[in-house]
């Protein structure tokens, strides 16, 4: 009987971890020749940071948020970055961060990482699309830890979603 194959944030890991064994990041060694995979991997992962991004000011915002993105950009310590971040008036009158996914690759990493503003590190190695799109439930899973903690650090009005059910329901009472 065949094995099926492992599910793709399996090999995503092995990959990671093979990486880390062999001092390279999609077959480079090179600081150059990794950061040019990083390029890419940006461009590949854009428009599926968009999607969650968008899904989450659609049925959570209620269309009330507003999606930026910085594009790739050098870092202060000489990395490489680019973020996309969804703020929202109730975010921004309560003074937390919004919602953040950003493809990081600090100056003495060995390779790049996803993150959000309080979600830290997960592996990134996406060299194709169908590897960007295998990072659909990541970066879901990420932007959802995010805002979770943002209502952690303030509370559930924050998410204008909850509060208009909850004033649906209390006029049919």
């Amino acid at each position: 009987m065949a094995q099926d194959a492992p599910p793709a944030y399996i090999t995503s890991l092995i990959r990671h971890f093979e990486d880390l064994r062999d001092g390279t990041h999609g077959g480079s060694a090179s600081r150059e020749g990794k950061e040019a995979h990083f390029e890419r991997a940006v461009q590949l992962l854009a428009p599926i940071a968009r999607q969650v991004l968008n899904e989450m000011n659609a049925s959570l915002l209620l269309d009330t948020g507003q999606l930026t993105e910085t594009g790739l950009r050098r870092t202060a310590d000489g990395g490489l970055s680019a973020a996309w971040s969804l703020t929202w008036p109730e975010q921004r009158a309560a003074a937390v961060q919004p919602i953040v996914l950003e493809a990081y690759f600090g100056a003495n990493f060995h390779h790049p990482h996803l993150r959000g503003a309080t979600v830290r590190e997960w592996p990134l190695n996406v060299f194709s699309e169908e590897d960007a799109a295998d990072q659909l439930s990541i970066l879901r899973a990420i932007a959802s830890s995010e805002l979770h903690n943002l209502v952690y650090s303030t509370d559930y009005r924050i998410v204008p979603a909850v509060t208009a059910r909850r004033i649906a329901t209390d006029s049919r009472r």
